[in-house]
């Protein structure tokens, strides 16, 4: 189980994983997680959630509105974005990738 459906599982309303998810859009589960990963780190800036995360991923709007409702609406961003974002920085992207590490034997020893 990917850090993303834990976290999904526990947001009520929400696909029970990522794979659920990407069916219930019709993209790629690789896209989802993008997405929702895009999403939490610019839902934290200041400007408009989607279209930050599109420039940044290259993702189009519409897909990531479709990410954002089936989550549970604009609110469950931050949920994933604090759930994300471990060590506080505003960049849930180092703390996926040191966990991504360490699930795959690269964290320290």
């Amino acid at each position: 189980m990917s850090i993303l459906d834990g976290i999904l599982k526990n947001i009520g309303g929400a696909p029970d994983d990522v794979v659920n998810l990407a069916k219930q859009i019709g993209i790629d589960p690789g896209m989802v997680e993008t997405a929702i990963a895009a999403l939490g780190k610019t839902h934290q800036m200041d400007g408009d959630t989607v279209t930050l995360a599109a420039e940044k991923t290259g993702l189009s709007p519409e897909i990531l509105n479709q990410v954002v409702s089936a989550i549970g609406g604009e609110g469950s961003l931050t949920h994933f974005a604090s759930m994300l974002d471990r060590d506080g920085d505003g960049n849930p992207l180092d703390d996926i990738m040191g966990m991504a590490s360490g699930l795959l034997g690269g964290g320290k020893s």
